[in-house]
Order: structure tokens, then sequence, then C-alpha cells
């Protein structure tokens, strides 16, 4: 096969990474990739979003499969109009993608489906948003209903902070149109954690699980920001198997179901954030792709081939193919830009890359090659992962890895799989 993988992030490295492995891929193409797929494929300038320019660039390079990576071109219906043109595309469509890019959508499922999730409500007005929340417990979660690149979530741990976020959302319109609606949901306690699977229209692979950090720095202090690190599996007291078999029942098969019953069956990767709740796991949300850190510690993970696994649930023949996962643990620590999640400066030179050994993992995100030398070009710049028969095995190994690489101003947090 020939693949396109649409995307410029550590997901998009390492989905690239791995689909080098299968001996039944020939090339792989990258839009518009980054410093890493460079050396591993061949990068092609067009943006993740610019549909007609990809279906194009698919129809005259004989291109087998697209796999699409960031949630952004699977909303606005990329699969779709690739299947339209008679090429085949990894992903939902644009129908079956509003289970992310409609935070209302999803809740209304849900219900429908009596899916275990945390009691919110939607507003389309502000005065009726501050009337409500006047009534809610604290802390309390506010969410812009649409996409908003990971920034549309609020767990406001005062009433001002709640209110503050409402406003920034309908009345400042910081996330577009995204804001529009806003949900005012019960803040879950427990612990977070990521599940995926390859759903094929019917069938739910073997899932595979792990748990993120999404504030920027230590013992989870500063703001969110789009990943600072992951670990896989998660400790055994928040994922085993009778905890997978209680997900896939209550969670996984009845929102499958659901989608079909709407008309509207998923097709490619479903992604769960999860709560471990004392009542039992509970949905976060659902994503409509992989996750990034995620992929960057589950891929590595996958001992089965990607490429036969992708072309099975885009070709609703998942039932046929075998997907199995290594049982050894997986560390991976991002390292950003000085500043981040607020403003930085790019176009720094990388430095140590090449010593990464062997037991190691880069995976690039925000960088770009310029003059033949690699420079930042992001927030969030590069992932180190390592596998181990450990946890404590794979994050020294992925700590080694990380604290080789250097740049202006970078940092990375140190306590990521510190159990």
């Amino acid at each position: 096969m020939n693949v396109l993988v649409v995307g410029n992030g550590a997901r998009e490295h390492a989905i690239a990474w791995k689909l080098s492995q299968s001996p039944s891929v020939c090339h792989i193409y990258v839009a518009p990739g980054n410093a890493g797929t460079h050396f591993i494929a061949t990068n092609v300038p067009i943006g993740a979003e610019d549909i007609a320019a990809l279906i194009d660039f698919a129809s005259n390079n004989a291109i087998d499969l697209t796999v699409v990576g960031p949630e952004a071109p699977l909303a606005a219906g990329i699969v779709d109009s690739f299947t339209a043109s008679g090429l085949p595309a990894f992903g939902p469509s644009q129908a079956a993608a509003r289970i992310e890019g409609s935070k209302s959508f999803a809740k209304t499922l849900m219900a429908d489906c009596s899916i275990p999730t945390a009691a919110s409500e939607t507003f389309t007005d502000f005065e009726q948003a501050s009337a409500y929340l006047a009534t809610c417990s604290i802390p309390i979660v506010i969410k812009a209903d649409g996409l908003a690149a990971g920034k549309g979530v609020t767990v406001a741990q005062t009433r001002e902070q709640a209110q503050d976020a409402i406003r920034e959302s309908m009345l400042d319109r910081a996330f577009g149109d995204a804001g529009d609606h806003v949900l005012i949901e019960e803040c879950l306690e427990g612990q977070e954690v990521s599940v995926f699977a390859f759903v094929d229209g019917e069938y739910v692979s073997p899932m595979v699980a792990a748990c993120d950090y999404k504030r920027v720095g230590d013992d989870d202090i500063g703001p969110n920001t789009g990943g600072m690190g992951s670990f896989s599996p998660p400790l055994p007291h928040h994922w085993n198997a009778d905890i997978e078999a209680l997900v896939r029942a209550s969670i996984m098969e009845p929102v499958t179901k659901g989608l079909i019953d709407i008309g509207c069956p998923y097709r490619g990767i479903l992604y769960l954030g999860m709560m471990h709740t004392e009542e039992g796991p509970k949905v976060v949300e659902f994503n409509c792709r992989l996750g990034d850190p995620e992929t960057q510690v589950i891929l590595p993970r996958l001992k089965s081939d990607l490429a036969e696994n992708l072309h099975a649930t885009a070709h609703g023949q998942l039932r046929d193919t075998q997907i199995e996962w290594d049982d050894r643990a997986c560390v991976g620590v991002v390292a950003a830009s000085g500043g981040y999640p607020a403003a930085y400066s790019t176009g720094y030179p990388i430095e140590g890359i090449t010593e990464i050994d062997y037991e190691a993992i880069v995976f690039h995100a925000g960088t770009k090659l310029q003059d033949d030398e690699i420079v930042t070009a992001g927030g969030r710049v590069l992932t180190v992962s390592a596998l181990g028969d450990t946890h404590e095995q794979a994050r020294v190994r992925a700590y080694d890895g990380i604290n080789r690489i250097t740049f202006k101003d970078g940092f990375h947090r140190t306590d990521i799989a510190k159990h």
C-alpha cells in the first residue's frame, strides 16, 4: 500500500513510524509532516484541513489508504469527501465525528444509550447559564460545545472561575462558534484513563488504555496543555481485565450500537476519556481519533500490523484481523518550548536527538528542518518514549533519553509515571 498520513504532530509521526514497520506498506506520505516524518516518509506541503488538495494528491499518487490524525478535518467531513471521490480513508464520517465535535450531541447519545456519564445541562443563553450556575455545587466543569483545540474546558474551583469561563466562551467568543453552546457539567472525581479501540462500524476491538498529564507543571500545577506526557498501561487498580469488560459492556459497545441506530455507524479509532469513580467507570468525553500524547505510548505497544488493522477497520473487516498489545509498559515525556502553553518563541536548534540510544524513541511534534538543521517550531516540541518490563524501567529509559536533548528555554515535567 501507498499510505497518506494527514497531520503534523507527534501523533502523526508515531503513526508513520508504526506504518513503516509494516511489510504491506510501500511508501508513506505525510501532509504536512514535520522534521521527524521527513526521515521516514515523504512530507507533502498540504495543510491537514485543505481537503480538496489532499484529495487531488491522493488521486494523483495512487494512495491506497489515507489516515487522518487530527480531529478538525474529521469534523469537517474529510472521510466523506474521500469516500465520495472513491478514495479509502481511515476515520469516522462527519456525522459520526460529532461524538467529539459536539459535546451536547455526545451527551444526548449517551443518555439515549444509558451510558454512565457526568450530569450536565447545555445552554445557548448567557443569562440562563449564569442563573443555572448559581444553583450548582463547586467545583464544576464548563465546556465549550464544539472543537476548541483542547482549550475549551475549565474545571472551576470557584463560582467566579466558572462565571468567567462562561463569559469567555459565550460573550467574548474566545473559541468562536465552538462556544455558542456551553455545557455546565458535574465534576467527576477519580483517576482519568484514556481508552482506545478500533471500531469498524459494528465490532469493537480489544482495547488499550493509557494515562496522560494535562497540566504544565510537576504535581499537576499550572494551566492545562495538550499533554505533557503519558504512560501505558494504567496501574492495575485503574485498568484490568474486569474493568475492560465492564467498559466494553457498559460504554463502548452501547455507544457503537447507538451510532448505528441513528444512521451514522462509526469506523475509526474511538477514544474514550473515562473517569474511574467510586461508582464505576463514567464517560468524561469521547474523541474521534487517537490522542496525543497517548499515541506515543500505545503504538510502541502494538504488536500487530497497524496497516492491516487500519485497512480492515476502514473496510468493515476488523473481526478477521489480529490486534495484539505488548504486556510491557511504555512511558512518554514531552519536551516543550519555554512559555508554553502561553506565548513562546521558536526557531531554536535542537541538540542531542542523535544521542538517543535504541531503548528510546523520539517522536517529533513542533519541529522543522531549517538549512538541514532540526529547529523548534511549536509549543510541544517532541516526545521521548521508551518501553520497559516495568513502568519504572520504562520511565528511567524515557528520562535518560529526554535529558540528552536540549534547546533554548526547553523544559519538561519530571514526574511522568512517577508512582
